[in-house]
C-alpha cells in the first residue's frame, strides 16, 4: 500500500552494486560494491533527450532531462555530500526561460517515488489503467497524454531522497565511519523538517544549475506531498528568499489530527469522524448501498456536509451525555448517508473509521472498499475482520505505474540501466515531530499540523495563490478535511481570497480517472495562467 499519511511505506532493495564504477585499489583492500556505489553518487549526471507531446490538440516540443542533484550539508557539514536527488525535468523548446513557468512535483508517502503524478497525470506519456478496476497485467500501454502540464510549465518530477534513483551518500573510506555517516543521514532526513530542506534546497539549487531563477515558480504536491509543500514553501519564503507564483495541493493533509486513518488511538479528539463523513455517504452514493439513492451526487455531499458540522458534530462532542433516544435518531440518519446497519453504527458508538468502513460498506457481497479511490473493491481477505487488510485500489494499478516507468526511463530517457528504481526509500522510522514557524527552543508539537507553515509562507508573500484539489471518494485524505483545515487556517480573512478550491469525481490519485484528469489539467493551467505575471 501506497502514499499512507500516517505510515511509511517500507524497503525494497538496497542499492548493493546496481550503479557501476571502475574498480581501484587502495594500500589495504578492493573497495566494496558500496564502496564504489557510494562514490560514483557524488557526482551529478544527466542523460538528455528529445521528444513532443500533443496537449488538447497542440503539439509541444521539449527536451527532457534525467539527472541527479548532489546535496552537501549545511553548517560544519556544508561540504559534506548527503544525498543525490534524482529528477526528470520537461523543458519546452524555445521557450524564454526566464519567462516560462517552472513547476516542481512529487508525490508523498512520505518516502514515495513520483512515478504516480509522472506517468498519471502531467508527464508527456500516460499509463492507461482500468478507471475503477484491477488493470490486467502486462503488457500495459503507454500513450501521449492528452493533458499534460508542458502547455503552461516546463515540469520537474523529483523522486524523495532514497526513492526512485535518489540515495543517500556516505563515502568515507572507514566502514565504521561510514556506517555512522548513513545513520546520521537517516536520522536527519527522513523526517517532517528535514525531507522539507532537503527538498527546498534541490530547488534553489536546480534554479541556479538552470538559470531559472527568474521563472514564474509553482510547487505541485499530491497527499504526504501537500504536507512536504508547506514546509517547503515556508523554507523558501522564509530562509530562501524565494517568491513563489503558487502552491497546488492535490488529495491534502495539513493536519494529521483531521485524518479518519487512526482516529481510535486519540480519543476525545472527533473531528475525524465529522470531516470523513461526507466521503463515506459519497462511496455509498457510489456503490448503490443508500437506503434512498439521490438523484445527484453533489447536492447530496451538500447536505451531509451541513448534518456533518451540525447534528452530527453536536452529538459527538455530547459524548457520554448523548441521551439514548438521540443516539439512536444519530444512528438512523448515519444509516441514510452511509448505508451502514444502525445496529453498526450503534455498536460504533457512532464513531466509524477509514478501516472499518472500507471493510464493512460490501461486506455482506464479500468485497473490499478501496481506500484511496473509494471506487475500486476487491474480495475480502477475511471477511471477519474489524478493518479492511488492503486497499483494492492500490493493488489494481501499482504494476502498471511501476512497469510503465521503468521501461519508459531506460529506452526513452536513457538513465538508470544498471540502477534499481526504489517505488518507496527505505525507511524504518519517519520523524513526524515538527518545529512550527514562531516555536522558540525546542518545543514540538504533540500532533502533526504544517498548517502554520503554509500560513506564515502567506502571510511573508501576501501575493502567494494556493489552489487545493482533492476527489470525493478519497479515503486517505477526505476532500472535507482538506476543505475544513483550509478555513481554520491561521491567516487574515483578507488572504482567504488566495485559496481556490476544485472536487472532482475521482479518489487519491484524481487523475487515475480520465474525464477527472482532463479537469485537473485544465484547472491547474488556469491557475499558473492567472498567477505567473507575466500577462498580467
Amino acid at each position: 500500500m501506497r502514499k499512507l499519511p500516517l505510515a511509511v511505506a517500507l524497503a525494497t532493495l538496497l542499492l548493493g552494486s546496481a550503479v557501476q564504477a571502475n574498480d581501484h585499489h587502495d594500500d589495504k583492500k578492493d573497495k566494496t560494491p558500496q564502496d564504489k556505489a557510494d562514490a560514483t553518487l557524488v557526482t551529478p549526471k544527466t542523460a538528455e533527450s528529445e521528444g513532443s507531446v500533443s496537449v488538447e490538440g497542440k503539439r509541444i516540443d521539449y527536451k527532457a532531462v534525467a539527472g541527479t542533484l548532489v546535496l552537501n550539508g549545511s553548517g560544519d557539514k556544508e561540504s559534506e555530500p548527503q544525498v543525490s536527488m534524482f529528477y526528470t525535468a520537461y523543458f519546452k523548446k524555445a521557450a524564454d526561460a526566464g519567462k516560462r513557468p517552472i513547476t516542481f512535483i512529487y508525490n508523498g508517502g512520505p518516502g514515495s517515488a513520483t512515478v504516480w503524478l509522472h506517468m498519471g497525470a502531467f508527464g508527456p506519456k500516460r499509463v492507461v489503467t482500468s478507471d475503477d478496476s484491477h488493470t490486467p497485467a502486462a503488457p500495459y500501454g503507454l500513450v501521449n497524454n492528452d493533458y499534460s502540464l508542458l502547455d503552461a510549465s516546463d515540469l520537474v518530477f523529483i523522486d524523495a531522497p532514497g526513492a526512485g534513483f535518489s540515495r543517500l551518500i556516505a563515502n568515507d573510506e572507514d566502514k565504521g565511519k561510514r556506517d555512522e555517516q548513513m545513520k546520521d543521514r537517516r536520522k536527519s532526513i527522513y523526517g517532517i523538517d528535514g525531507d522539507g530542506h532537503a527538498f527546498a534546497h534541490f530547488i534553489t539549487q536546480f534554479l541556479s544549475h538552470y538559470g531559472r531563477w527568474n521563472s514564474p515558480k509553482y510547487l505541485f504536491g499530491e497527499s504526504y506531498g501537500t504536507t512536504r509543500s508547506a514546509v517547503v514553501a515556508n523554507i523558501l519564503e522564509s530562509e530562501d528568499s524565494v517568491d513563489l507564483n503558487g502552491v497546488v495541493l492535490l488529495s491534502q493533509i495539513l493536519s494529521f489530527d483531521t485524518s479518519i486513518d487512526g482516529p481510535q488511538f486519540n480519543p476525545g479528539v472527533d473531528t475525524p469522524y465529522i470531516v470523513a463523513l461526507p466521503t463515506f455517504a459519497a462511496t455509498a452514493f457510489y456503490h448503490h448501498r443508500l437506503p434512498q439513492q439521490p438523484a445527484q451526487l453533489e447536492p447530496f455531499l451538500r447536505e451531509v456536509e451541513q448534518y456533518a458540522t451540525g447534528d452530527y458534530a453536536q452529538a459527538l462532542m455530547a459524548g457520554s451525555r448523548l441521551d439514548a433516544a438521540r443516539k439512536q435518531a444519530v444512528a438512523e440518519k448515519l444509516h441514510t448517508y452511509t448505508g451502514l446497519p444502525v445496529d453498526y453504527l450503534l455498536r460504533a458508538n457512532l464513531r466509524v473509521t477509514g478501516g472499518m468502513f472500507e471493510h464493512e460498506l460490501q461486506n455482506a457481497d464479500g468485497l473490499t472498499t478501496g481506500r484511496l479511490d473509494s471506487r475500486f473493491s476487491g474480495p475480502s481477505l477475511d471477511p471477519m475482520a474489524k478493518d479492511s487488510e488492503y486497499d483494492p485500489q492500490s493493488s489494481a494499478i501499482s504494476s502498471a505505474y511501476v512497469a510503465a516507468f521503468n521501461d519508459y526511463v531506460r529506452k526513452q530517457l536513457k538513465f538508470g540501466q544498471d540502477m534499481n528504481y526504489r517505488l518507496y526509500a527505505d525507511i524504518d522510522h519517519w520523524d513526524f515531530a515538527h518545529k512550527a514557524p514562531g516555536v522558540e527552543g525546542e518545543a514540538l508539537q504533540q500532533s502533526t499540523n504544517v498548517m502554520p507553515d503554509l500560513a506564515t509562507a502567506m502571510k511573508t508573500n501576501p501575493n502567494l495563490k494556493v489552489f487545493l484539489n482533492g476527489g470525493y471518494y478519497d479515503l486517505a485524505t477526505p476532500y472535507f478535511a482538506a476543505d475544513y483545515e483550509m478555513h481554520h487556517m491561521p491567516i487574515p480573512d483578507s488572504l482567504q481570497g488566495n485559496i481556490s478550491y476544485a472536487w472532482y469525481p475521482s479518489g487519491h490519485m484524481v487523475y487515475a480517472n480520465t474525464e477527472s484528469l482532463k479537469m485537473l489539467h485544465d484547472n491547474v493551467a488556469r491557475f499558473i495562467q492567472s498567477t505567473d505575471n507575466i500577462r498580467h
